[in-house]
């Protein structure tokens, strides 16, 4: 266990281990994200794997909300479908309020990882850590046409909106942008894996501050150029893959509906 790991996830960390190692239903228990990278601080999720014996699965993934809720501090939780995991349940601990996911997985799972994850408690040690070792390792970095697939029917939609004076879906649709496009791309340029924006100022990734641009205040003017923004940075990152077939007539066809839209929104400038 670190010795900078914050009281309250100390003390949750111990009682979903002790959980953990009471319930034969599940092999063992391991831990990943800033646990194992660094910079866990206080306001730091704990991202637990738990390992359930095969014959186990279907009552563990039936009942999982129940084995959460018998943790003390328990508040809420619902699982994760949302973001493509529904092995997932995303739960809430406190006082202190602490962010906790509980991933129920099974030995075979361990095949392809996105991290090797620490062994915090295990009927068999040598067995789990053999299996981690031996298992794929590989980030779900996406590839460059991914995003240039995306990225203009995105900002199109943006433009939309801003056209019709839906100020605040235009806004909710460049902080999508910004976390699914912009961020990862501002990640892959520095060599690294693809995290949206998490921590892009403490690793100063957009060392320039241009992503500050794409901040659209609830205003017609702020939100055209917060796209053009958008569209300007997207297009410096995509340059970073010079083999990558860009999309016919954009980013011409995209600029003249946004110079149309901001023209015909509904919402005055102030």
């Amino acid at each position: 266990m670190p010795s900078n790991l914050p009281q309250a996830h100390a003390t949750v960390l111990e009682r979903v281990r002790n959980a953990v190692a009471s319930d034969t239903r599940f092999s063992a228990l391991l831990i990943g994200g800033s646990y194992i990278h660094g910079g866990l601080d206080e306001h730091s999720d704990l991202d637990f794997v738990i390992i359930v014996n095969d014959e186990s699965y279907a009552d563990v993934m039936a009942t999982r909300l129940a084995f959460a809720s018998a943790l003390p501090d328990f508040i809420t939780a619902f699982t994760g479908e949302h973001v493509g995991e529904p092995r997932l349940l995303i739960c809430l601990y406190g006082p202190p309020l602490l962010h906790v996911d509980l991933k129920f997985v099974l030995m075979s799972d361990l095949d392809h990882q996105i991290e090797r994850r620490a062994v915090l408690f295990a009927r068999d040690r040598a067995e789990i850590e053999a299996r981690i070792q031996a298992g794929d390792v590989a980030w779900p970095n996406l590839p460059s046409e991914w995003f240039e697939a995306r990225a203009w029917i995105w900002l199109h939609y943006a433009a939309t909106k801003l056209a019709r004076g839906e100020l605040y879906e235009a806004i909710g649709m460049l902080g999508f942008f910004r976390e699914q496009v912009l961020g990862p791309l501002f990640y892959r340029r520095a060599g690294k894996n693809q995290r949206g924006v998490r921590r892009l100022e403490a690793l100063r990734l957009d060392e320039h501050g241009k992503l500050a641009a794409t901040m659209a205040q609830h205003d017609a003017s702020s939100v055209r150029k917060a796209i053009e923004a958008c569209i300007d940075i997207y297009l410096d990152l995509r340059s970073d893959d010079p083999l990558l077939q860009p999309t016919k007539a954009m980013p011409g066809l995209l600029h003249d509906l946004i110079r149309h839209a901001a023209a015909q929104s509904r919402v005055d400038p102030q």
